[in-house]
């Protein structure tokens, strides 16, 4: 277990297509930080629903944070479930859309295989939503079970549409251009 003596580094990834989304991640941050600290903090990246065939879905924003916490693996995903709740996410069925989104993707270096919790996140991988912010805070970080670095990973996905719309506190205002900008006149 990785510890840098104020408890286990963990990252997670934050994502949000439902209301203000741009709120929703400052609030999750915030949440986050109060679990125990927050070591890093990625741009914000917006990308198309990943996963969903059947159903159209609004953009979606991501962002991954590292955050130090003496909380317990499952400890921590209660408290990510909490904070979910807290900004309205509904859980129905896998993929849709939601108000915010949490996922331990790392927890230290350890790896996880339960019913309720997988660590790494079995899929972070495949995911460009994940890798990129990922790969911006922690490049060199090498994924368990995976046993690439996060760089390597990013760089071997094919394109799924990313793109950076600029750190949390500048996201507000590039997001409204981006979305006035592709309205039809």
């Amino acid at each position: 277990m990785v510890d840098n003596g104020r408890g286990t580094v963990a990252y997670i990834g934050i994502g949000s297509n439902l209301g203000d989304r741009i709120a929703h991640l400052r609030d999750a941050i915030k949440a986050v930080k109060q679990l125990g600290g927050l070591l890093s903090v990625s741009s914000v990246y917006e990308t198309e629903p990943f996963g969903v065939e059947d159903e159209e879905q609004p953009m979606y924003l991501n962002m991954v944070v590292t955050a130090c916490t003496e909380l317990k693996p499952w400890q921590l995903l209660d408290e990510l479930v909490k904070i979910e709740l807290a900004n309205g996410r509904v859980r129905h069925h896998r993929n849709e859309s939601r108000t915010l989104d949490l996922d331990i993707l790392l927890y230290g270096d350890e790896v996880i295989e339960l019913t309720e919790l997988e660590v790494p996140h079995p899929r972070m991988h495949q995911r460009e939503f994940v890798m990129v912010p990922l790969a911006e805070i922690a490049p060199d970080l090498v994924v368990p079970k995976v046993n690439l670095s996060v760089s390597e990973i990013a760089q071997g996905l094919p394109n799924q549409g990313i793109r950076r719309v600029g750190s949390i506190d500048g996201v507000a205002e590039q997001v409204q251009v981006t979305s006035l900008a592709s309205r039809p006149v």
